[in-house]
């Protein structure tokens, strides 16, 4: 055990046992945020047996926790081998820029209903990090309900969306948006009305 602990602990290591360590922690993550977001989704939306659920809910785990985890070691990884080729040594903007377009590329690339929700969950932090940016740069303020202001211009056009034409929208949001604008206009009876939906 002192051998393999002077090792884990040993400089030399440090760069390879940090890419097992991020290929870990995105298989960990992966599963933390995919598992319970798929299991509710399958049980709201899905038909079907059990077992076509108890799949469903495996492969979103799977397919989450895959692609951050190479995610993670692709980006790493060519993180290093830039820092290795760099004159200074050192990893710059443009470097982490590169590495996270190839592994974006590479690993979200495919248009799948995981990979379509990660990109987007993203794009939304991106939009909210850039506006951010800016403000601090110019030393502004946020003008008074600014975020009000953000959060009805967002409401009203993702409604008119769905509204004109809900095949525009990501499966799930359209899923979660038929659930409630829609399937509330309809019951047959008591049980339709309050207890099950359908």
């Amino acid at each position: 055990m002192d051998v393999l602990n002077s090792i884990i602990l040993d400089p030399r290591y440090h760069d390879v046992l940090s890419l097992v360590k991020g290929f870990r922690n995105g298989v960990v993550y992966g599963t933390k945020i995919r598992f319970p977001h798929a299991l509710v989704m399958t049980l709201l939306f899905r038909t079907g047996s059990a077992q076509d659920k108890l799949k469903a809910i495996l492969k979103a785990t799977k397919a989450h926790a895959r692609g951050l985890a190479f995610f993670v070691t692709t980006y790493k990884s060519l993180m290093l081998l830039q820092r290795y080729m760099s004159a200074s040594g050192k990893n710059t903007d443009l470097h982490t820029f590169v590495a996270g377009f190839v592994g974006g590329y590479f690993v979200f690339g495919e248009k799948t209903s995981v990979n379509q929700q990660i990109v987007l969950y993203l794009f939304s932090r991106i939009a909210m990090g850039l506006v951010n940016t800016v403000m601090k740069a110019g030393d502004f303020e946020a003008p008074p309900k600014s975020f009000a202001l953000f959060a009805a211009v967002c409401w009203g056009m993702v409604m008119v969306l769905f509204r004109r034409d809900k095949s525009t929208l990501q499966d799930s949001l359209k899923n979660s948006m038929t659930y409630l604008y829609e399937d509330s206009n309809h019951w047959s009876s008591l049980k339709t009305l309050l207890w099950h939906n359908k």
